[in-house]
């Protein structure tokens, strides 16, 4: 009799502890979401679940004494976890400031329910490059504009003394009109991320992470930018996609060395951007701090850079330098008479394949969302929708198809009936009119809509 009630009450613990597992977020990364609308630390609302992993989620949430900032706050879990040493790593990394990297503003320990967390808060990113790449992959020029300020804020962290550890597509974003890069995860050299992914050396799990495998995890992006898919690895070295254009196959060939010390910098990066030559392979570890060479980057190139960002549909993650009510940043406004509707604009810049202007599609009448203005006053920051239209030969809309819907159906709705109005005129093939396909990105705020379209098959 003793054994039977000694067996039911091992069967009540075990029923007990794989309901505690089930109901973890650690077991099922969704039940993060139920956290919405909790109070992190007695101040940091979790507004919106933005997304998570096992290990962690990411929230909406405003920080700030006097007028509130729209923020983010990562939330990992403390379980098996060193706090004290993450805790420092936050610290540390808040103190620095770049251009090009994210800020970090606080960070501390909090529970809730019966799970022990650790938290960051940081600026906001409107999008992250991992949002691109399913809908198409970059061109030439895209890939060189995310290139240089990537390699740009990794020799400053690694000038800093640190190493970044998890480069890759969704790690680099745009955040208050600019391309940044992560920096809650930055680590010192030889330690070892808590989390694998595709984009991390093949030494990184032995010897942890360091400068070398930064360049790997950077190359790696590369590729994907230009593939759309992750690099295949065979026996020895990343497989580079024998189309991918110079300088950046000869890039991605040199930071893909299975050998860390064979491989290509972040330095040298910017130099083959520069037009610079690519320096001899190395035979000895490389250095561990970059001081004694020359500057990394002059005020010219970073003045055009930027003004490369802000061709509109054309390069990753730009806007134009002054926002307006209009579609292109060089339209004029729209009359009263006709505010929904817009005299085309001039056609984007050729990309250095294509030889006739008549190859490609413009847009011939742009229709902007009617938003009320009540629906207006509940937006903060900028509400984004991606519209997919098909154009037939005609130029007329055929179908549109929703690929983001953002946060809010009315503004998805909106955005998604002004599509369908819109007029092309067709790419010609041997002079004849041909269907098309582009992505219209409709951006709505408080005081503006803006729309910025790009053609993506023809």
């Amino acid at each position: 009799m003793a054994f039977v009630v000694l067996a039911y009450i091992v069967l009540a613990v075990v029923a007990m502890a794989v309901g505690t597992q089930q109901s973890s977020p650690m077991s099922n990364p969704e039940l993060w979401r139920n956290w919405e609308g909790r109070v992190v630390d007695g101040k940091f609302p979790l507004q919106r679940w933005l997304g998570g992993s096992n290990h962690s989620a990411v929230f909406l949430t405003e920080h700030g004494s006097g007028e509130l900032q729209k923020t983010v706050i990562k939330l990992i879990s403390a379980e098996n976890l060193n706090q004290d040493a993450q805790l420092s790593r936050w610290s540390d990394a808040a103190r620095l400031s770049h251009p090009h990297l994210i800020q970090l503003f606080e960070c501390g320990s909090c529970q809730l329910d019966d799970t022990r967390l650790l938290y960051v808060v940081m600026e906001y990113a409107d999008e992250d490059l991992a949002q691109i790449l399913p809908l198409r992959a970059l061109a030439p020029a895209e890939i060189s504009d995310m290139l240089e300020p990537t390699s740009q804020a990794l020799a400053f962290v690694h000038r800093a003394g640190y190493v970044h550890g998890s480069i890759q597509p969704s790690n680099i974003m745009a955040a208050s009109e600019q391309l940044k890069i992560s920096s809650d995860g930055l680590r010192k050299n030889g330690e070892r991320p808590r989390e694998s992914t595709a984009y991390q050396a093949p030494e990184v799990s032995a010897e942890g992470v360091s400068q070398a495998s930064d360049a790997w995890s950077l190359a790696a992006t590369l590729v994907a930018a230009f593939t759309q898919r992750e690099p295949e690895r065979n026996n020895s070295d990343v497989a580079v996609p024998e189309a991918l254009p110079d300088p950046f196959r000869e890039i991605a060939s040199r930071c893909l060395r299975r050998d860390p010390r064979q491989r290509s910098t972040v330095i040298d990066i910017l130099s083959w951007l520069q037009g610079g030559k690519p320096t001899e392979a190395r035979t000895t570890a490389p250095p561990t701090s970059n001081a004694g060479r020359r500057p990394w980057i002059v005020v010219p190139l970073v003045v055009a850079a930027l003004a490369l960002l802000v061709f509109a549909g054309r390069e990753f993650l730009h806007r134009p330098p002054t926002p307006t009510v209009e579609i292109a940043p060089a339209q004029p406004q729209p009359t009263e008479s006709n505010p929904t509707k817009a005299q085309p604009p001039a056609p984007a810049p050729q990309r250095q394949t294509e030889t006739r202007e008549t190859n490609r599609g413009t847009v011939l009448q742009q229709v902007l969302p009617e938003v009320s203005r009540s629906a207006q006053n509940t937006i903060q920051g900028r509400v984004k929708v991606i519209v997919r239209v098909m154009v037939d030969a005609s130029g007329n809309v055929s179908q549109a198809t929703l690929i983001s819907a953002g946060p809010s159906k009315y503004f998805a709705n909106k955005a998604g009936a002004a599509a369908r109005q819109w007029k092309f005129k067709a790419p010609q093939e041997n002079g004849q009119p041909k269907a098309s396909e582009w992505l219209l990105r409709f951006q709505f705020g408080r005081s503006s809509t803006q729309v910025f379209p790009t053609e993506t098959k023809r």
